[in-house]
Parts: structure tokens; C-alpha cells; sequence
């Protein structure tokens, strides 16, 4: 357990924290952690692990830096802009702490990578945006029997938990099923307060500490539900429920690992070929005003979708032909899903497709 000058000087605040200790940084420097997402909630989580000293950080992250991401994901600087973000965290974290191991991958976590993944970790965090991945990232944890660490952001509001620990509940006890397709939107759509990702990151690095060093009582059996507006937090009972570990195999469907999927009565076309299509579509932007005002999809009629919720949008629409081909897009593809369905079932419209990807995607391909 010896440690050089440099680690000395750098931990010695662990060192003389009663509890903690060489015994607690020694695990610490020998532990792997996985972390999957360097966004709102990788990004804090990441900082904390590395400055912690945990050895061996794998990170996987398919995403390039946004200047949208600036806002809260705290790794990254205006220069980082249009790089893959895990390299980009890579670097950073290098230079925050030189003394451990970090192991990007620029990719997605998926089925092919899961089980290898989350075998080389000895806990897992998961700072994924859909519930695809989470549903993955828990049943992988539960197959490899490794701790989760979980956080989640919207709006002004956060949760955290520790799943698969010891027996105690995984994710599938507190959400069983995935949502309906469409019905959820993710921070693109509803948006984040810049620093509650922050909170609630970190203290999943928080977590994902006393899970290695074996402090404290981590976090299972408990959801901790964090109201950023008000400042209060609440911890609710989340018992186990053993037919969420029944589980032998991943299986080759069943997870959406794309964050939309659209559904039977909705069909779904991509930008590029939305862009071959040899007559134009009726084009539909679900988006809040401000959305529109920094950019769309033209020509397109703008109808947010607040008016086809209330059925307030009867005056835009007789100008439209329900018997044509229809294409509906917001910002991401999942507020449009959900718009979409709306047109068909209350308003008759036969031939709507949703724009996978959203503007984002449009912009991309432009």
C-alpha cells in the first residue's frame, strides 16, 4: 500500500479523513469504474471519479460536443466543440489527474459491447439520456452481477439511486416496462437547469466511492428525488421485487436502443431520404416558437404542439390536406412522434411519417 509523493500530497485530504484513509485510496486506486455517457451527468461524475483516484476509468460515449452541451456538461470548453466527446473527456481528465488510467470509446453502448463492458468494471455508472440504454446498462449489471449507479435529469428535477447491490432492487423495480414511445421526452425536448445534472452527477460519483470502498450505506433500496426549484430533497422506499432478476440473457430485441421508435400507426423517415424524395411533403414543425426563430425546415407550417394537444390548431390545419404525404419534426424526433399520432387519430390525417433525428439531424446532414 505504498504511495508516492504525488499521491501523497495529492489524497492527503482522504488520508487524515477519519474512516477513510490509505485503505479507503487503495481500493480506490485499484478499482475500475465504467461510465457510460460523458453528458450532463457523465461530466461531473467523471470529474469527481478522476479526482478521487480511481484507477481505471472506461468511458463510451457515441456523441460529439454541442454548443448546446456547454450549458452543463462541464468537461468541455468552446474549443472542444464538434470533437468527439469522449476523447475530448479523455483529455481533460488526463490532465486533472495524470496518475490513473482512462479508456475512451467512441461508440454506443449496445449489446455487442455490454456485457464485455460492464464485466472489466467493478461498478457501473450510467449517465445515458434514454431509456434504452438504462434498461441495457441494468440488465447487463444484473447478468455480470455488478453494482448501477443511476441518475436521471428533466427539467428541474433529479433522481438517484443504487441499483443491483447486494440483492437489492435494479432498475426494472422501479420501472418495469419501458414508456410508450413519444410519451417521455428527454432533456433535448423538455430542457434541464444547467447545475442539476451537476447534483445529481455527483453524487453518483458519490455513490459509486463508498460502493468501492465499501463506506458508508450506499444508496439501494432508496430513491433519492431531488427538486432543484424548491432546494428540498426526498427519499422513498423502493423494495425489491425479485422477478426483475430473471433475466439468463440479453436479448436480441426488446431494448429500443434508439431513443425513438416510432409505432405502428406512425411510420418514420430519415433526413436523407426525406431529402430524395422527388415531390416535397407536407412539413410540419411541432417546436416552440424560439425553436423556430433559430432555425427550420422550410417551406413548413409551424403548429406547436401544445395546439394539437388542446385541439386549438383547427385554423392552421384546414389549410392543409390530410390526404397528403405529411412529414412532422421538433428538434430531436420525439416531441414530432408524438404529434404525429395526434394527427392521425383526431384529425384524419393517412400518411404521416415522424423525421428521425429531428432539425438536430437536419442540421448534421446539412
Amino acid at each position: 500500500m505504498a504511495f508516492n509523493p504525488e499521491e501523497l500530497a495529492r489524497y492527503q485530504r482522504h488520508f487524515s479523513l477519519a474512516g477513510f484513509g490509505p485503505a479507503a485510496q487503495e481500493k480506490l486506486r485499484r478499482a475500475t469504474v465504467l461510465v457510460i455517457g460523458a453528458g450532463g451527468l457523465g461530466c461531473p461524475a467523471l470529474l469527481y471519479l478522476a479526482a478521487a483516484g480511481v484507477g481505471r476509468i472506461l468511458l463510451i460515449d457515441p456523441d460529439r460536443v454541442e454548443a448546446s452541451n456547454l450549458q452543463r456538461q462541464v468537461l468541455f470548453t468552446e474549443a472542444d466543440v464538434g470533437e468527439f466527446k469522449a476523447p475530448a473527456a479523455a483529455r481533460r481528465l488526463a490532465a486533472l489527474n495524470s496518475g490513473i488510467t482512462i479508456e475512451p470509446r467512441v461508440g454506443r453502448f449496445n449489446r455487442a459491447n455490454a456485457l464485455d463492458l460492464v464485466g472489466a468494471s467493478d461498478v457501473v455508472v450510467d449517465g445515458s439520456d434514454n431509456f434504452g440504454t438504462r434498461y441495457l446498462a441494468n440488465d447487463a449489471c444484473v447478468l455480470a452481477g455488478k453494482p448501477l449507479v443511476y441518475g436521471a435529469v428533466q427539467g428541474f428535477a433529479g433522481q438517484l439511486s443504487v441499483f443491483n447491490w447486494r440483492e437489492g432492487p435494479t432498475y426494472r423495480c422501479l420501472f418495469p416496462e419501458p414508456p410508450e414511445p413519444g410519451t417521455v421526452p428527454n432533456c433535448a425536448e423538455a430542457g434541464v437547469l444547467g447545475v442539476l445534472p451537476g447534483l445529481i452527477g455527483t453524487g453518483q460519483a458519490a455513490e459509486a466511492i463508498k460502493l468501492l470502498t465499501g463506506l458508508g450505506e450506499p444508496l439501494s433500496g432508496r430513491l433519492l428525488l431531488w427538486d432543484a426549484l424548491a432546494m428540498t430533497t426526498q427519499i422513498v422506499a423502493l423494495p425489491a421485487d425479485p422477478r426483475s432478476r430473471e433475466i439468463t440473457a440479453l436479448p436480441p430485441e426488446g431494448y429500443g436502443e434508439a431513443c425513438v421508435v416510432a409505432p405502428d400507426d406512425v411510420g418514420e423517415i430519415d433526413v436523407p431520404d426525406l431529402l430524395r424524395r422527388s415531390s416535397p411533403p407536407q412539413l410540419i414543425d411541432v417546436r416552440e416558437r424560439w425553436e423556430r426563430e433559430l432555425g427550420s425546415i422550410e417551406p413548413s407550417v409551424h403548429i406547436p404542439l401544445g395546439l394539437l394537444e388542446r385541439g386549438e390548431a383547427g385554423g392552421i390545419l384546414a389549410g392543409l390536406d390530410p390526404s397528403a404525404p405529411t412529414v412532422v419534426y421538433c428538434a430531436v424526433g420525439v416531441r414530432s412522434l408524438h404529434g404525429a399520432r395526434l394527427l392521425v387519430h383526431r384529425h384524419g390525417f393517412r400518411q404521416v411519417q415522424n423525421l428521425a433525428g429531428g432539425y438536430v439531424a437536419w442540421q448534421r446532414h446539412g
